[in-house]
């Protein structure tokens, strides 16, 4: 019964979810407390991160943003309480954009400071729209004019959307999935007990990612067109970290591991911990000491060719060179599972939800930033925004990536039964039950939300990066 009923709650979500939400983002894509919730519980919950003290070139100053915090307290208190929070977009400072109609687009790495406040809503009270501050890049606030303070919102979110798509969602979930993938195929055995367990999560993925590089990874769909969005990436893997791609670490080392209302956080550390189990077990069970991992020159040499040719040999990002003990194996997989089922997950799935409804995130917008205040106007916004066949292309565009196929494969599947042995066998079973209970939880969870969050859903989460 409880299992039915399980199934009852998905159906309503996803109704709620294809029916209402894209209709909810219209309705409320202007509101402040909407627009910090998605640096959250969006498609990018990734560039935020609590601000202990503000950046010297952001020059936010106590008589700005006064209004905006609880009566009687002040930036510096707040700062204290650890209620102020920061999206850094430094990393796009300098990038060329590309040309649209004969002129160069328009990108900034812009800064924007958000506040938690006591009704545990987080809000937007500042915005810088490029690194250095000066006259022509004034720092705009909810109580300037409200197309003003729309345009500045919408600028960062353009950035956060470029940022979601070629850092967040191609390069480290779909790039560095290939890159397991491949050394997998060349470095394992199918008899391998590893390409056992890995196999069924890379289906499709280096299929997709072919297909996707010729017609989604295109030279028309940014502000920044293709060579901007390589060059994006390009920085963004120099600065990638081994834990960055460990979500208990990265949440503590954002300093997100309290702020309230963060299902993004909540669910993926659950599964986290459910996958993870599961590979302890099954690592442990064929390697039942540390030098059993020393001497498998498979696995060596497949972390060996992840190191080199996804990380570049970069010894500062951390990831391992080598394999030394039980553990280090089972963080990693742990890590590579995660990564191409939760992770691509919770930046593919809501993208229909969050991107049809264009000014809420747009990849592209046509007219530069604004540099005074008081001289936009909505006719501004709209001249900013896509045009009618662009829009189209990019509501399409997420329809097609966020649509669930009749061939998915969800999350925690081994169809090809490739164990043969008991164990590994009932090892499955137990992380599928460990799925559904999730399943069942954060269903349960999604009825008393008025923005349910679905995309760490084990039920809806494919087993490897087929889309």
């Amino acid at each position: 019964m409880l299992f039915l009923l399980g199934k009852t709650y998905t159906y309503i979500i996803l109704y709620i979810i294809f029916a209402i939400l894209p209709e909810y983002v219209s309705e409320h894509w202007k509101e402040d407390d909407f627009y910090g919730f998605q640096f959250l519980n969006g498609l990018n919950p990734k560039v935020i991160k609590r601000c202990s003290e503000l950046p010297p070139n952001f020059p936010v100053t106590e008589e700005m943003v006064k209004p905006f915090l609880e009566e009687g307290s002040s930036l510096q208190e707040e700062v204290k309480k650890g209620n102020i929070f920061l999206s850094d977009h430094k990393k796009m400072d300098g990038i060329p954009p590309r040309a649209y109609n004969g002129k160069p687009l328009h990108v900034t790495a812009g800064l924007c400071l958000l506040y938690l406040n006591p009704e545990n809503k987080l809000m937007p009270i500042a915005i810088q729209l490029h690194q250095q501050p000066s006259e022509q890049n004034p720092i705009f606030l909810p109580s300037d004019s409200e197309t003003d303070w729309l345009l500045a919102k919408m600028f960062i979110k353009n950035v956060v959307s470029m940022d979601h798509q070629a850092v967040q969602h191609l390069m480290k979930t779909h790039f560095l999935a290939e890159v397991y993938t491949v050394a997998a195929l060349r470095k394992f055995s199918v008899i391998h007990p590893l390409y056992k367990l890995l196999i069924p999560h890379f289906k499709s993925t280096l299929y997709i990612n072919t297909g996707g590089r010729k017609n989604l990874f295109g030279p028309d769909g940014s502000s920044l067109g293709y060579d901007g969005l390589t060059e994006l990436m390009r920085r963004a893997l120099s600065e990638t970290t081994y834990s960055s791609l460990c979500l208990p670490e990265d949440i503590t080392a954002r300093g997100l591991e309290s702020i309230p209302n963060f299902y993004y956080r909540d669910d993926g550390l659950k599964l986290w911990d459910i996958i993870n189990s599961f590979v302890k077990a099954v690592v442990e069970y064929y390697y039942p000491s540390d030098s059993e991992v020393r001497k498998d020159n498979e696995l060596q040499e497949w972390i060996s060719e992840i190191f080199t040719h996804g990380f570049l040999g970069n010894k500062a990002s951390g990831s391992p060179e080598s394999f030394h003990t039980v553990e280090e194996v089972i963080k990693f997989i742990t890590m590579v599972i995660f990564t191409v089922t939760a992770q691509h997950a919770a930046v593919n799935n809501g993208q229909f939800d969050y991107y049809s409804w264009m000014p809420n995130g747009s990849l592209l917008l046509r007219k530069p930033p604004p540099t005074t205040k008081g001289q936009s106007s909505m006719e501004t916004i709209l001249e900013t925004l896509p045009n009618v066949g662009e829009t189209v292309n990019f509501g399409a565009l997420g329809w097609i990536l966020s649509e669930t196929y009749s061939d998915m494969v969800p999350m925690g599947s081994y169809p090809d039964e490739r164990f043969q042995e008991p164990a590994p066998k009932q090892m499955i079973k137990e992380f599928q039950a460990e799925l559904s209970n999730l399943s069942e939880a954060i269903a349960t969870r999604n009825l008393q939300l008025e923005i349910p969050y679905s995309y760490l859903d084990p039920a809806h989460i494919e087993n490897s990066i087929a889309i």
